[in-house]
């Protein structure tokens, strides 16, 4: 072997250390050369090593005659292995990157360079429903951990040419592969630019998740509101594709994401588009009164019975006093007990094994509040104003939104245990105006209604018949508008 050539096998070798799972082979050519084969066990497939490198190469090797002593090493070996996924890699960063990226290299004697051949193993899960959006009627398909194969998901529902995916590395230790996906002529290039130069733009050494790149290219980090579309579903990636929005995929999870986002497409599912247009019309109309359930039931309740006593009725006033009469807490300590104490179990029931999960937080909550209210701490009626604010935060489509209205609703229970119907009417305009100066990748948060897109309202408080539907949404700004 050429002195330049182990230099670089031994440079190779010493940059990833003692390890066990680095493998490297010698091979001697009839030409008079010999050749080096790197790979790591852990990330490549020992079978294709051996299949398509290892065995077409002695094979060729043993065939070896005069004519073939006058070609140039390298094309000898490309001559030789006939692998899909063959590049060149110069120097030992290059080459050190491609192995730990599941590559097999040969290196290429009296010379700084290798053969890199894509080997990697691809150990991966079934693609099963996902777990956290279930739907009645729809698609069962999830993504996965595997970049490519979420790839295939979507090329198989979107079989177009316009269908765009840019890869790139990013994080200087992990090197994670991520892909920015948009349809051409569709999307915005405004839009896309923007995407491209919030990524090339992070500057980290690790990419674990998506959650990662999500803080990154998020146009405000101070709010409680998502900014960004985290989804499970290749269908519902393919349809936000196809109205010129632009979605993330990230190596190693499978949550994608997809941009811009307004505040009421968080209120949309996409089994809305599975049902006729009236019913799904009607259940966009529950998730919105969940909304304001959630985020109003227990500050109503709580500025109420504290201060605003005279806007009850009286014989409900007599029944929650007679309630009360015993309760040794005011109304604004007893609502933070009961959410607090709620919030634990939910946590619980998460974090617990999945058998053991539901029956703890079922009955925990059960049990908690029955005992709870015999022992005269808590009021029956605060336990049934926490147990709709619950129930009323599950009915989000999104996870991370059920989130921000579990934060909304701690923070107007401070206003109104603090200040009434004062503090929770602040609150409120404080919220409004929150949601109006936020942006996402340029678009307005309360678009269509601020700024007004009549077009889009087709598809907001209402989901009017498919038929009518034939517009992409303006507010996202794209190039083809008819579908």
């Amino acid at each position: 072997m050429t002195e330049q050539n182990q230099d670089l096998a031994d440079r190779i070798t010493e940059r990833l250390g003692i390890s066990p799972d680095v493998v490297r082979r010698h091979l001697r050519t009839k030409a008079g050369f010999e050749v080096s084969c790197l790979f790591l066990t852990s990330l490549a497939d020992q079978n294709q090593v051996d299949e398509a490198i290892i065995r077409p190469l002695l094979h060729a090797t043993q065939a070896m005659d005069n004519e073939h002593l006058e070609i140039e090493p390298v094309a000898w070996l490309k001559m030789s292995i006939s692998h899909g996924q063959m590049k060149e890699t110069d120097g030992l960063e290059e080459c050190v990157e491609a192995l730990l990226g599941g590559h097999c290299l040969i290196l290429v004697p009296g010379k700084n360079q290798a053969l890199a051949m894509d080997v990697c193993k691809r150990e991966q899960r079934s693609v099963e429903e996902p777990s956290t959006e279930s739907t009645i009627r729809g698609p069962r398909e999830g993504f996965v951990e595997d970049l490519i194969r979420n790839l295939s998901l979507i090329r198989k529902r979107v079989k177009s040419d316009k269908l765009v995916f840019e890869s790139m590395v990013i994080g200087t230790e992990t090197k994670t592969m991520v892909c920015l996906a948009y349809m051409r002529g569709i999307a915005s290039v405004k839009l896309v630019d923007e995407f491209r130069t919030r990524l090339q733009a992070i500057h980290t050494d690790s990419i674990l998740e998506s959650a990662y790149i999500e803080e990154w290219i998020q146009d405000k980090a101070l709010t409680p509101f998502p900014q960004l579309i985290a989804t499970e579903r290749p269908d519902a990636i393919s349809a936000k594709l196809l109205e010129g929005q632009v979605a993330v995929l990230t190596d190693g999870t499978p949550i994608v994401l997809a941009g811009p986002l307004t505040f009421f497409q968080l209120f949309s599912a996409p089994e809305d588009y599975y049902q006729r247009a009236d019913i799904a019309t009607l259940l966009r109309w529950l998730r919105f009164a969940a909304f304001f359930l959630a985020i109003f039931v227990p500050a109503l309740y709580i500025s109420v019975v504290s201060y605003h006593q005279e806007l009850l009725p009286d014989p409900l006033l007599v029944n929650l006093a007679a309630q009360r009469e015993g309760v040794p807490f005011p109304a604004f300590i007893e609502a933070i007990m009961m959410m607090v104490t709620f919030e634990v179990l939910r946590e619980a029931g998460l974090r617990m094994p999945r058998i053991a999960g539901q029956a703890i937080s079922i009955v925990g909550a059960l049990v908690l509040g029955q005992a709870a209210v015999e022992a005269g701490i808590v009021s029956a009626a605060m336990v049934i104003v926490v147990s709709i604010t619950a129930i009323s935060n599950f009915v989000s489509p999104m996870y991370s939104f059920g989130i921000t209205q579990r934060i909304i609703q701690f923070a107007f229970m401070i206003l109104a245990g603090t200040m009434g119907l004062f503090g929770l009417m602040c609150g409120v305009f404080f919220l409004l105006v929150h949601l109006a100066s936020l942006r996402s990748f340029g678009v307005r948060y309360f678009a269509p209604f601020a700024p007004m897109y009549l077009p889009d309202w087709k598809d907001t408080f209402v989901r009017v018949p498919r038929p009518l539907l034939k517009s992409r949404p303006k507010m996202f700004q794209q190039g083809k508008t008819r579908r």
